[in-house]
């Protein structure tokens, strides 16, 4: 049943709303929440009545620990039932959840914890060690870490013992003894999630996202993806980023519809299998899933679905010419920020949809208003002429990021000093008919198989190796992953260049930043393209790179 924008506000926005009622307690106890899927393609579904007695156990258990409404708790965890578990369990105490991809490395991990303040970790037992610097051992209890989907050891708490109330946990009181009805109820301005977002300059930024936004977050479910009670929707990406948290985990739980989690790592066989093996009819992924789907495929996988929904970056044209025959439907293109959710589309509602227009990002959905801007003003660009991306704030009712944590200035450009305008830092253009094509970032974050990557996470890296003076990274084209990392580096000493301290450098930013995210190529220069007041023109080096790839 499709609800209205108001609908929906009406029900996350207001100063009542309880998450855990909403995401789990009101849907009946016996429909499938979700299915995880392993790697040999077994799967286990959990259902909401399982999810609402689990995390209830779970949060009581927490709640021994000292856990309280407000505090921070941080999840480095995949997908799986412990994690949706151990998330309903946060926000039944009124607590706020910390996501922490598992690809990082400690230093990205440490970083997050401590900008936020996180009272404790869950973590699934291989990426325990990643809480302390390589190398050492936990010698303290000073945050209490939970362990998942493995042994606990000295001072660590079992997360399975949390949840069957055992060991240490058990004969705990009853958490409807603590919490009146059993949970807390924030209301629609109380945050449930801090999510951190990459910029070109300066640390990760903090992302308060309140229990409000999920009212977006189902309108996007319903309206660009167009889920359905008897689909099997398949999100693909990461719940350790804002697409896969918001559309593969919050959404669904929100509107009630199952959806699949698949636990084991990426490959374009195991997709394939997925999708014929359950019946994937609804499928949404980064535009590097299809690339590396059209990569592998012989072209005689049978699937099922009905809708192909891509976020995350730009989907060039190419793909969706390949999907045509590859699944006998077109991927729609879909577009949003981790501090908006999923604003504009090529919508799959069928009161909604209209006919592809290559590059276009599509319209903006309901709920939502967007314009581009003159560069200089704010004044409306011609139809076809470049210019700011910018939501108006007012005629946006799904609206709901307001501000940075601890961070008055970048919040502040990002919006027009009367409030009117939140500008998305992205440049493109209007037709006509009032489609958007996105251009360019006016910023330098590279995007990677759908992941931001700020490049100043990189570069401190890269400077933190003593050999290296200065070092720059940007993003290059990439056929499977759209855009990979590539680092111009000074060095101290220009005789120290070398292969293997290329090896050396991408091992170091592996190690201390993220697996995922180590530069692809490292060029040794003599200096950085800067201003006169010393900033880095990356889009110097972006011209010489592209110079160097026209020359062969």
């Amino acid at each position: 049943m499709t609800v209205s924008v108001q609908e929906l506000l009406d029900t996350f926005g207001v100063p009542g709303a309880n998450a855990a009622g909403l995401l789990c307690d009101r849907h009946p106890a016996g429909d499938t929440a979700f299915t995880v899927i392993s790697a040999d393609l077994s799967a286990v579904d959990i259902s909401y009545g399982e999810l609402r007695e689990k995390s209830t156990q779970f949060a009581a258990s927490l709640a021994s620990l000292g856990v309280k409404q407000g505090d921070h708790v941080a999840t480095l965890m995949g997908k799986s039932a412990e994690l949706v578990i151990a998330l309903l369990g946060i926000w039944r105490l009124g607590a706020v959840d910390v996501p922490l991809f598992t690809a990082f490395a400690h230093d990205a991990i440490d970083f997050r914890l401590r900008a936020s303040a996180a009272r404790l970790v869950i973590c699934d037992a291989d990426q325990r060690r990643k809480l302390v610097p390589p190398g050492e051992v936990p010698t303290d209890a000073s945050r209490p870490v939970v362990v998942a989907r493995g042994d606990a050891f000295g001072y660590d708490h079992s997360l399975a013992e949390m949840v069957a109330g055992t060991g240490a946990f058990a004969s705990l009181p009853p958490l409807s003894e603590t919490l009146d009805g059993g949970s807390v109820a924030v209301g629609g301005a109380g945050a449930l999630v801090q999510l951190f977002t990459s910029g070109t300059t300066g640390m990760p930024k903090g992302v308060p996202i309140p229990l409000r936004a999920v009212a977006s977050f189902v309108g996007y479910h319903q309206w660009g993806l167009d889920v359905r009670a008897d689909d099997v929707f398949w999100n693909a990406a990461d719940p350790g980023w804002a697409y896969g948290l918001y559309f593969a985990l919050l959404a669904p739980m929100a509107a009630g519809n199952r959806s699949l989690l698949l636990s084991a790592g990426f490959s374009p066989e195991l997709v394939w299998a997925v999708m014929e093996k359950f019946g994937v009819s609804n499928f949404a992924a980064a535009p590097t899933v299809y690339r590396s789907l059209r990569a592998g495929s012989s072209g005689a996988h049978g699937h099922t679905l009905r809708r192909a929904s891509s976020a995350g970056e730009p989907l060039t044209p190419d793909v969706i010419t390949w999907s045509r025959d590859a699944f006998g439907l077109e991927v729609r293109d879909h577009y949003g920020q981790t501090e908006l959710g999923m604003v504009a589309g090529n919508a799959w509602a069928e009161n909604l949809q209209a006919p592809l227009r290559p590059g276009s990002m599509g319209v903006p959905l309901p709920g939502w208003s967007m314009d581009v801007l003159a560069d200089d003003s704010e004044e409306r660009t011609a139809d076809g002429e470049s210019g700011r991306i910018a939501l108006n704030v007012p005629e946006s009712p799904f609206m709901w990021f307001t501000a940075y944590v601890d961070g008055p200035l970048k919040t502040a450009e990002r919006f027009s000093s009367d409030g009117k305008w939140y500008f998305t830092g992205e440049a493109g253009r209007r037709d006509g008919d009032g489609f958007i094509y996105f251009s360019s970032r006016d910023d330098d974050v590279v995007i990677m198989a759908g992941y931001r990557i700020g490049p100043f996470d990189v570069e401190s890296v890269l400077v933190a190796h003593p050999g290296v003076a200065e070092a720059a990274v940007i993003g290059t084209p990439d056929d499977i992953r759209g855009e990979v990392l590539e680092a111009f580096v000074v060095l101290d000493d220009p005789a120290l260049a070398s292969e293997e301290l290329v090896v050396e450098l991408q091992q170091l930013v592996k190690t201390r930043f993220a697996a995922h995210a180590y530069p692809r190529r490292i060029h040794f220069i003599d200096e950085l393209p800067k201003t006169p007041s010393g900033k880095v023109q990356r889009y110097m080096l972006r011209q010489n790179r592209a110079a160097m790839t026209d020359l062969g």
